[in-house]
């Protein structure tokens, strides 16, 4: 049988193809990509949807289907690429996605007018070149998409993720924890610590070199004007950066975030609870997704069960278990990204934060006024109830007896302008933020996180903790300290043990050896590799528990730990050390850039830098090579300090260069420098960006 199609309908598809495509070169039309040394893009526009559009097409460029990959998963469909594995992905996603497309009118305009220029600029580049991805030539992406891609739900189905992690991990046991420490560095410096007299931000993360960091600036006049990271496929994930006024900096925090409660089923009504003495009906919805299965599609269809507190995640021994999360169905997070780099002044951003869309990480502030701010960002239950742990539900008979409401903003942990002019932090808690204005435990609910001030934490405190007033230049030389922090409060037992006698010829070379090493993980010291070797021994023979003679306490937090706990196990575990090396290496004796290397393309450099459980604030995570050598596979990756002068002064480097294709020119142009330790000048002033000009076009004329 033949479908008849009108050719009424034939004429109204074709004008709507048609206005989409006269509006994807309207927007091209409207929006210049400018780019300057190192292929940073900056995207001068006539207004929001075509800066977005002109991001867009950037990222397309660089990085090709990895900006494909997360609008398709946001979507749910991920399963029609890859299959099978993706399905669990899928239902969740899909769950955020209908939230999304719900919620998508109550944005702000101005937001929603990014995010469609955003899809539209995928799909305008997806047009043009549809012999470059022949995967994706018939996929094309909406406003809607592009939101999907922040939109938080805490599905059933992540619920389960979330007992399955617990459950490994109880089977496992807490074993040996990593020296990788995955997270970032912050620092802001008041104008009484700068040389200039003008405020200094910080940013430093440094998570694994496929995270997807994006170095670029959007321009739009009277509107936007913003330099900083976007991840790639999106607009408003992780976002740091500054503006012609301000700039924030993130590092990661873990706040204790979601509660199980414990309802009783009713025994009359199945799939009902109690609560407040009426039974109220578990709701229940189906939900199906594709997935590719060979040359074929697959269906599969999964009952999920809610609550209006959140997902079921269990029911046995007469109880419904449902986790709940503050934040659940968040669909704001763009328009309060988008505020904060539109704010003017302190006062704006913190109203901006005050959306509590973003449910996490600490906040590092400056800005043009000289203002310093911190805040431990994050979106917690006001609990009227002991904590119930990662382990633990809480059983209730009464709304009454549950948070209802999140804490608010300003009743998190801050600090504004504090005394000595400094404020900084590396993913420990709040407590030692700074050291003149410690916060304490006892003034904050038991369910935030416990004090706790590692080693890069302290190192960090080091370098700008004193009184020292820092320039720009200063700082980022600080930055780059090598120092190995561990080294320093261990070495000394360590040494001591190895002289103490009975020890053989070998040893006591090495022992030499360590004691000539300069503490550092500089490319050149030699002594490092070894002692991380030993350390990692050590740590195995004590089960990552009581390694220090005085462990870290509140009362002395900078000064300790310090010294062995178990001298004649440092020196079993040195032994140990030498054989590994010389077995790996044929001989313990290296440099630090002997075993450790930048691999990135066809480069293959010594590197400077190393694992943050180590007390190194120059935080880089290797991974083995095939060879045998540790190449590096995550920390210090994009890294930003700007000073708030007018206009402000800013330096940058993005180790892995701004894109992910090999072939590409700007794929390793920024790792030698990274390599050196060294940064590039920002452009940000219009006669920085025509200085530094390598090409200027618009999408579509290049």
């Amino acid at each position: 049988m033949r479908t008849y199609i009108s050719p009424y309908f034939l004429c109204i598809a074709f004008f709507f193809a048609e206005g989409l495509t006269l509006r994807a070169q309207s927007l091209a039309d409207q929006v210049q990509i400018m780019r300057t040394s190192f292929g940073v893009p900056h995207i001068e526009a006539e207004n929001l949807s075509a800066a977005a559009f002109g991001l867009a097409y950037a990222e397309m460029e660089d990085h090709g289907e990895r900006v494909l990959l997360p609008l398709i998963r946001a979507r749910g469909e991920l399963a029609m690429l890859e299959g099978a594995a993706a399905i669990d992905a899928d239902f969740i996603n899909q769950l955020g996605y209908e939230r999304t497309v719900a919620t998508y009118h109550l944005l702000d305009q101005d937001t929603r007018d990014m995010y469609s220029g955003f899809a539209e600029g995928v799909n305008y580049y997806l047009d043009r070149y549809p012999d470059k991805f022949p995967v994706f030539r018939t996929w094309r992406f909406t406003g809607q998409d592009v939101a999907a891609v922040t939109t938080s739900v805490e599905s059933p189905g992540a619920a389960r993720q979330f007992l399955r992690r617990l459950e490994r991990r109880e089977a496992e046991g807490e074993g040996i924890s990593s020296l990788n420490e995955d997270g970032s560095n912050a620092w802001a410096l008041a104008p009484e610590r700068t040389l200039s007299g003008h405020a200094i931000l910080f940013r430093n993360p440094h998570l694994s070199w496929d995270a997807g960091y994006y170095e670029a600036h959007l321009r739009v006049p009277g509107k936007l004007n913003f330099y900083g990271d976007f991840r790639i496929g999106g607009l408003f994930a992780i976002i740091g950066g500054f503006n012609e006024r301000l700039g924030w900096s993130t590092t990661n925090n873990s706040p204790d975030r979601d509660e199980v409660y414990a309802f009783k089923a009713d025994p009359e009504k199945p799939d009902h609870y109690i609560l407040d003495g009426i039974a109220v009906p578990i709701s229940k919805r189906t939900i199906e997704v594709n997935f590719k299965n060979g040359s074929a599609v697959a269906l599969e269809r999964r009952e999920f069960l809610t609550t209006p507190f959140g997902p079921v995640i269990r029911r046995e021994g007469g109880y419904v278990y449902v986790w709940t999360v503050p934040g659940d169905g968040e669909f704001r997070r763009g328009d309060q990204f988008l505020r904060m780099m539109q704010a003017k002044n302190l006062e704006e951003w913190k109203s901006a934060m005050r959306m509590q869309a973003i449910s996490t990480s600490n906040y590092t502030y400056a800005d043009a006024d000289g203002n310093i701010f911190y805040v431990w960002n994050a979106l917690v239950p006001n609990i009227p109830h002991p904590p119930g742990g990662d382990t633990t539900a809480v059983f209730v008979e009464k709304t009454a007896e549950m948070w209802l409401q999140p804490i608010p903003f300003d009743d998190l942990p801050q600090l504004h302008n504090p005394k000595g002019g400094y404020l900084r932090n590396e993913n420990d808690p709040f407590h030692f933020t700074n050291l003149n204005e410690i916060m304490h435990p006892g003034d904050y609910p038991s369910h935030y996180p416990a004090p706790r001030l590692r080693q890069r934490s302290q190192l960090s405190l080091a370098l700008i903790g004193g009184t020292d007033v820092l320039s720009l230049e200063e700082v980022i030389k600080r930055k780059h300290s090598m120092r190995m922090l561990l080294a320093e409060q261990v070495k000394p037992d360590l040494i001591k043990a190895l002289q103490s006698g009975g020890s053989n010829r070998e040893v006591r070379s090495a022992a030499l050896h360590l004691s000539n090493w300069d503490n550092t993980v500089d490319k050149n010291s030699r002594g490092g590799v070894l002692f991380e070797a030993w350390w990692n021994h050590y740590r195995k023979m004590l089960g990552d528990q009581n390694l220090y003679a005085v462990p870290w306490s509140f009362e002395d937090p900078v000064a300790t730990p310090r010294g062995l706990s178990d001298p004649q196990a440092a020196v079993k575990a040195f032994a140990l050390a030498l054989e590994e090396l010389k077995e790996k290496y044929g001989t313990w004796d290296l440099a630090w850039g002997d075993v450790h290397r930048l691999r990135l393309g066809e480069l293959d450099l010594p590197a400077s830098g190393g694992p943050g459980g180590l007390g190194c604030f120059r935080v880089l995570a290797f991974r083995e090579d095939v060879d045998g050598k540790r190449k590096i596979s995550g920390g210090d990756g994009w890294q930003l300090v700007v000073e708030f002068s007018n206009p402000p002064k800013a330096y940058s480097v993005l180790a892995y260069g701004q894109s992910s294709m090999e072939d590409h020119p700007h794929h390793s142009d920024q790792a030698s420098m990274f390599a050196e330790s060294s940064m590039k000048p920002v452009a940000f002033t219009p006669e920085d960006i025509r200085a530094n000009l390598l090409k200027a076009y618009r999408p579509g004329e290049e």
